[in-house]
């Protein structure tokens, strides 16, 4: 696994000794410069767990249940079980969890770029990240297909997914604690980073509802407009 990111713009100069580099270093492998961007008002994202892969890979798929490391991802901001699940397949080209700065999270307008290789054989690119003022909100892709030629770039807008897996209380005491103090508005509950059972949902993935200001969440606030993000893939190698 690769913990890489940054926010910043490339030069061309800084840019052209970047791509000389990356000939070097990753030979007749395939490079892929990727920017995540948040463009909802006020629904960061955990850092963008991306994988490159063959067709025998899937991290999830809508109307299907999801994964324990995509539940964990959309309750609780956790990626460890999904990183460990994917680090010894065999159908995984490479893994990225892309750090925007400090703190991790991609808040609201914020890009994250990084880079991302894909040996031969593996010709999609897949992501998660939560939704984190959500009780079970990510967004990502599902095996898009990689530009195939140097230069070729393709862009994505990114839908707002349910996992299916959690209760929408909207409550603050149900959802990850780092929500309160990166949107700026809180509660005298403290927040969870431990999925609770009663709220267990045993559904499916589905498009993700919108939050609807019931409880905690504040529907003009934490609420989006899809997309909530955009994605740009472009081959540099």
């Amino acid at each position: 696994m690769f913990l890489v990111g940054c926010s910043d713009a490339l030069t061309d100069a800084d840019s052209d000794a970047a791509l000389e580099a990356q000939s070097s270093t990753y030979g007749d492998v395939a490079v892929y410069e990727v920017a995540v961007r948040n463009i909802t008002s006020g629904q960061p994202f955990t850092p963008p767990l991306t994988v490159t892969h063959n067709a025998y890979a899937d991290l999830y798929s809508v109307g299907s249940a999801a994964s324990f490391g995509i539940k964990e991802i959309a309750e609780n901001g956790n990626l460890d079980p999904l990183v460990n699940a994917l680090s010894n397949n065999p159908n995984i080209g490479d893994l990225v969890v892309a750090v925007a700065g400090t703190p991790p999270p991609v808040v609201p307008g914020q890009t994250v770029k990084f880079t991302i290789t894909a040996p031969a054989g593996n010709e999609y690119l897949s992501f998660a990240s939560m939704l984190i003022c959500t009780n079970d909100g990510f967004t990502g892709l599902d095996s898009v297909k990689l530009p195939k030629y140097v230069g070729e770039e393709a862009g994505y807008g990114l839908r707002a997914y349910d996992a299916g897996t959690e209760i929408n209380t909207e409550d603050f005491a149900d959802i990850v604690p780092p929500c309160q103090g990166l949107v700026g508005i809180s509660s005298d509950d403290a927040g969870t980073g431990m999925s609770n059972p009663a709220l267990a949902e045993n559904g499916v993935i589905t498009l993700h509802p919108n939050v609807q200001g019931g409880d905690d969440l504040v529907q003009s606030v934490h609420g989006w407009n899809d997309p909530v993000g955009k994605v740009r893939i472009r081959r540099v190698q």
